[in-house]
């Protein structure tokens, strides 16, 4: 494979899970250029029957899928069976890509072989990506942050970095409910996985604060058009071909690599703008068991601890504060991240 012309720009998203990625993600993959992949950690894994779901948001098993067969025949390494290649890098993203990883690779960065023939791995990938698809940017809402660590030392791509956080209390309230493959969890659970992949994400936008942007999940779903605007500003984009208007966006087949359930719905979709339903329908013990565990970070990330308490902050901002270093048819469908 032939190395590029120019880089290729990689818009990771990071954070914990059902944080709203996959709809930012999918509203990003009907802009001329932009490629949405869903979870692309977990291509390798689900390909081959090893991970919670083997589909492609298009329908098909990932192996089947014109656009992920190509790319996986096209990274493999020549003489390496699939299943060979496929172990090994399942192997190097449990030892040392996890997001427990993320403070050792901004420290140590390729200085391992492991890690030098991962950066090799998805190098090889984003190309492939960005040939198969013609795309210019490629939005991996992997959400691992050992992985987005590594991505400043992969060859041929241009990271940015966007650390989408969500209140845990609706996180915990949409982990509480089953979602096809995903699977529920606890609210104490949940909330522990918040504050790490939130710490371990925003240790590595502090590493590149120049190419990171902190988003609430929150203030996407009161100005929707207007975020997704400056996500695709942030990636050089043109802002008139945004394909949000109001509340609504026709939704096409997309071919992401795992993600929320709800990747698979097509169509006319409308971005619900209250994300309250906790109030009401989370226990009061789940409440405060998110509360004991994350409320420095929610205070960090202007999330109210009481009722009623006023919430600052609208649309995306750079994050420059003292942290830094930052086929539904024909039917309207509604989206949610629950």
């Amino acid at each position: 494979m032939t190395p590029p012309a120019h880089p290729v720009q990689v818009l990771s998203i990071n954070g914990w899970c059902r944080n709203g990625s996959t709809i930012i993600g999918n509203l990003l993959n009907e802009v001329d250029g932009f490629f949405h992949a869903g979870e692309l950690h977990f291509l390798w894994k689900n390909a081959y029957g090893l991970g919670s779901n083997t589909r492609c948001g298009c329908g098909l098993d990932l192996v089947r899928c014109p656009i992920w067969s190509a790319v996986l025949a096209a990274e493999l390494p020549p003489g390496v069976p699939a299943e060979v290649h496929a172990g090994a890098v399942r192997g190097r993203q449990r030892a040392g890509l996890r997001t427990r990883h993320t403070w050792s690779v901004l420290r140590g960065g390729v200085r391992s072989d492991d890690r030098r023939e991962h950066a090799a791995t998805m190098a090889r990938a984003y190309r492939a990506i960005a040939e198969v698809t013609g795309c210019r940017v490629i939005v991996d809402s992997t959400k691992i942050a050992g992985e987005a660590a590594l991505l400043s030392r992969v060859d041929g791509i241009d990271p940015l970095y966007v650390h989408l956080v969500r209140d845990p209390r609706a996180v915990a309230h949409s982990w509480s409910r089953q979602k096809d493959y995903a699977l529920p969890m606890s609210a104490l659970r949940s909330t522990a996985y918040w504050v790490g992949f939130n710490l371990a994400t925003r240790a590595v936008v502090r590493a590149h604060p120049a190419r990171s942007l902190l988003l609430r999940y929150e203030d996407f779903v009161r100005a929707p058009a207007a975020t997704i605007g400056r996500l695709i500003e942030l990636c050089g984009g043109d802002p008139s071909r945004n394909p949000v208007r109001g509340r609504t966006a026709e939704l096409g087949t997309n071919h992401t690599v795992t993600g929320n359930p709800d990747r698979f719905r097509t169509g006319t979709t409308l971005i619900r703008a209250d994300d309250e339903m906790w109030r009401t329908e989370l226990p009061a013990r789940s409440v405060a068991a998110t509360l004991a565990l994350a409320w420095p970070l929610m205070r960090r990330y202007r999330y109210a601890l009481r009722p009623g308490s006023p919430r600052g902050g609208t649309a995306p901002e750079r994050d420059q504060r003292a942290d830094r270093r930052p086929d539904r048819r024909p039917e309207e469908a509604r989206w949610t991240s629950d």
